[in-house]
């Protein structure tokens, strides 16, 4: 828990230490394959719902990433 007179500013470094020591425990344990796995669409209306909720996230969002344009990375670089 952060000590009161910690300062956090735009964010919550604590919790932002625990969430990334969190990612790399995850990472380590190899979890990562599976998960993907179980992310994917179980069906074509699945994966049709899933691209709409996309496309509508990017709507809202000011800029896509430069590197999911480029393909190098990021939640649009292949599709399901």
């Amino acid at each position: 828990m952060s000590k009161p007179n910690q300062v956090q500013g735009e964010g919550n470094y604590e919790a932002a230490q625990e969430y990334d020591e969190a990612q790399r425990k995850f990472v380590k344990a190899g979890k990562v394959g599976a998960a993907a796995r179980n992310a994917k669409p179980k069906s074509k209306a699945e994966a049709e719902e899933m691209q709409r909720a996309e496309e509508a996230g990017r709507r809202h969002a000011k800029d896509e990433d430069p590197a999911v344009k480029r393909g190098s990375g990021g939640s649009g670089s292949r599709k399901p």
